[in-house]
Formats: structure tokens, sequence, C-alpha cells
């Protein structure tokens, strides 16, 4: 099996070299293929560094070390190569790096003889014109300016869902939904289920609640007026794009998927009392 290693990059948090040099000293242990991106900031010289056309058509595995910021980034970066993805948790929440440090050795010698699950989730892509967006974790359309309203008419399937004022929507995906989405007031979703989350964000109607809908269906949104020129989109955090008013979005499910290996034992509902603080005893001081 041939492995590439993905490295969180640096941004004001320099991730923990000793820890990880000691990792990929356990990692070749038991396997010698391991690569790594020339371009990367993090060097090691047991590593071979290679051009990014050289190995991504012969790599089985991406090990990511960092948070769930970098898994998404490694994804975007090789999703059209449909190569599976481990995530190794050198951050804070960690829904997609679920693999704790203290347990990479006992993961990794599973995985390398294939005791691992393969997890494909689902991927949302918004189109507008000419131009095209995907998020792994959600799409958000928004007015463009701090605390005020834009208008916008919701479509399922070709059914209004209804016309309403708001700072913007989210569409989330189940990933997206332990992520910006839940943070604004979204449901938690298992990552099985095949659906999107749509929220309002700060709604002007009292009545406006978050609600679900199949990822097999079609959503349209219309962009009718807001206090800019224009609205704006972004995916999954990265940089907005202005989208005329009077524009059709539509979201539809990607063809791609984003492709997770987890452990045999890999609990959903752990991760979530683990991140979450679900088992906390609030009684104790």
């Amino acid at each position: 099996m041939f492995l590439n290693i993905y490295v969180k990059e640096k941004s004001g948090e320099v991730i923990d070299s000793q820890n990880l040099d000691a990792l990929i000293l356990s990692l070749k242990k038991h396997t010698s293929n391991v690569y790594i991106e020339e371009t990367s900031e993090y060097k090691n010289s047991s590593l071979v560094s290679l051009k990014y056309n050289d190995f991504v058509s012969k790599i089985d595995l991406i090990i990511v070390f960092g948070g769930d910021g970098t898994l998404l980034r490694a994804a975007r970066n090789y999703l059209e190569h449909n190569i599976p993805i481990l995530g190794i948790n050198m951050g804070t929440v960690g829904f997609l790096t679920d693999i704790k440090i203290e347990d990479f050795e006992s993961v990794i010698k599973d995985v390398l003889v294939g005791n691992c699950e393969i997890e494909e989730r689902n991927l949302v892509c918004a189109s507008f014109g000419n131009n095209s967006v995907y998020g792994l974790n959600e799409i958000v359309i928004h007015s463009g300016a701090y605390t005020q309203l834009m208008r916008y008419r919701l479509s399922v399937n070709e059914k209004i869902v209804y016309e309403q004022r708001s700072d913007g929507l989210i569409i989330a995906t189940p990933t997206g939904s332990t992520a910006y989405a839940l943070s604004a007031g979204g449901p938690i979703i298992h990552p099985g289920v095949d659906v999107w989350t749509i929220l309002p964000m700060l709604p002007q109607s009292m009545s406006s609640r978050p609600f679900v809908i199949s990822s097999d269906q079609i959503a349209v949104v219309n962009l009718l007026n807001g206090p800019l020129d224009e609205a704006k989109i972004c995916a999954d955090g990265q940089d907005d794009i202005s989208v005329p008013y009077i524009k059709d979005i539509t979201i539809s499910k990607m063809k791609e998927t984003l492709r997770l290996v987890h452990p045999k034992n890999n609990d959903f509902f752990e991760a979530c009392r683990e991140k979450l603080g679900w088992s906390l005893d609030i009684s104790k001081k």
C-alpha cells in the first residue's frame, strides 16, 4: 500500500513537529511506501517528496495529521482522484480526524491489512450561471453585509417552500451538521443519512425553522434583493464569490464523494459524547 502524508500548514498555530516525527517513525515501522508532497512545509528526511502529479496515480491512502480543517483542505486537493483519507486528530474538535494520537499505531496496523471501513460522505454543489462551487460541510448564501437582510425565494423540486428575509441561508451536509450549521442552531445529522439541512441565518420571521430534505432533491434559491448590489456565496469557509440578485442558485448532490477511512469499531455517537461534552456530569463542580 502506498501512503501520502498531508500535514496541517502553519497558520497562527504551529503543529507539534516533535509529536508528528514520532508518529511518522511509528508508521515507517510498518511500511516504507510513504510519500509527502514536496510543497509541504513539514519536512522529514525519512519521507519521499514527490510532485503532485507523480504520486496521485499511485497513492492508495492519504493520512491527514491535523484537525477537521486540514482534512477538508486535503479532500479538496485530492477529491477528483477518489483516494480514501484517514484523519489523525492533532487539532481540537475532530469529527473527521477521529483517530487519537495514542491509538495511531494500532489503527494503522489494522488499516494496512484492510481491517477498516471506508465511509462515503456526500458533497453539496451550488450552481449559478456558468459557475459552480461545492461544499463538504456546507454552502452559505448571505447578503454580504453585516447584520443586514436579503430577500430570497426557496423552492424544492420546483415547489415553492417560502419567500423570506434573513442574513442568509445555510445548506449543510450531514458532515457539516457538526460544523458551522451546528453553531447556527441546526440539528446534528448522522452521517449515514442522505439528506441536507436547510437553515436560515437570523431570519426576520419568528416562525422560520431549519428543515431537512433528501439530498436527491433539487433546491433552488432565487435571490431577490438585498443591501448591496450583489449577494455572496461561500463553500466550507472558502473565499466569498459574488452572485447577482435576480439569479437562481441550484443546490444538488455531487457525483463525487468524500471517502473516509475508519477503524472497525468507529462510533459516531461516542464522538458526539466526547467532542460535545454529552458525557460530562454537570452536577460536579
